[in-house]
């Protein structure tokens, strides 16, 4: 595989210490000059990785005063299993849920097909909104079967939910199926999320598996197209 240009090389470096919160969201970088030392490089080199980081969105240059860090999306990997808390782990944050609906109900004929249940069967359906420092940043809507969590509870969905399974009931979480949907926000979701009404969000309706294939949840997000992408590989068939 042929070596990256030194400036890729160094957006690279850059973006690892961004990661690492060596240089945190707000804060100016290091200087060109600071930079050109630190790296080795020439000038040319520094303001190519500058560049191309300013253009992908993750630097922003401010005239007359330097480099800063952009807050950037959350990078939402559909591949990759994770809580919502594993999502922003990589900011210095605060994570927290409020609910706002915990009740017991009869699962609907649709509702029934989408857990593997019989209609009527007995389901938990909970409500929150998701905050990072605050800030809403998805409302939830899950349901899951009241007879394999018999004690779920309020204060359980304050928390971590993949938590609660994986190290409180010792269940393996395998997978997820997910449907992925542009819409406009219904307006309790708008209000919910401090957005206006026009504004397109991404609904991700979700069908969690555990490792021996059973349904355990089902669950609607809705998600600020400002704060998330959604990321896939595609590979062409070859036969």
């Amino acid at each position: 595989m042929a070596r990256l240009p030194m400036y890729r090389q160094i957006a690279d470096a850059i973006r690892e210490k961004i990661s690492a919160g060596e240089y945190k969201v707000g804060e100016a970088l290091p200087t060109e000059a600071q930079l050109r030392e630190t790296y080795s490089v020439s000038r040319v080199t520094v303001r190519q990785a500058i560049k191309l980081l300013v253009e992908s969105g993750e630097l922003e240059s401010k005239q007359g005063s330097g480099t800063y860090v952009k807050e950037n999306k959350v990078n939402y990997d559909i591949y990759h299993q994770s809580s919502f808390a594993e999502k922003w782990s990589h900011l210095d944050s605060v994570i927290r849920s409020d609910v706002l609906a915990f009740e017991v109900t009869n699962a609907s004929l649709t509702m029934a097909e989408n857990l593997n249940i019989a209609e009527g069967d007995k389901v938990f359906y909970v409500k929150r909104v998701r905050y990072v420092d605050d800030a809403p940043i998805t409302v939830e809507e899950t349901w899951l079967p009241t007879e394999m969590f018999p004690d779920l509870s309020y204060q359980v969905m304050q928390g971590s939910k993949y938590d609660f399974i994986e190290n409180t009931k010792g269940m393996v979480i395998d997978r997820s199926e997910q449907e992925i949907i542009p819409v406009l926000p219904p307006k309790e979701i708008a209000e919910l999320l401090a957005i206006d009404p026009n504004q397109p969000i991404i609904e991700k309706r979700t069908r969690g598996h555990l490792l021996d294939d059973t349904v355990f949840e089902y669950s609607r997000n809705y998600f600020k197209s400002t704060d998330y992408k959604f990321t896939l590989v595609a590979k062409r068939h070859r036969s």
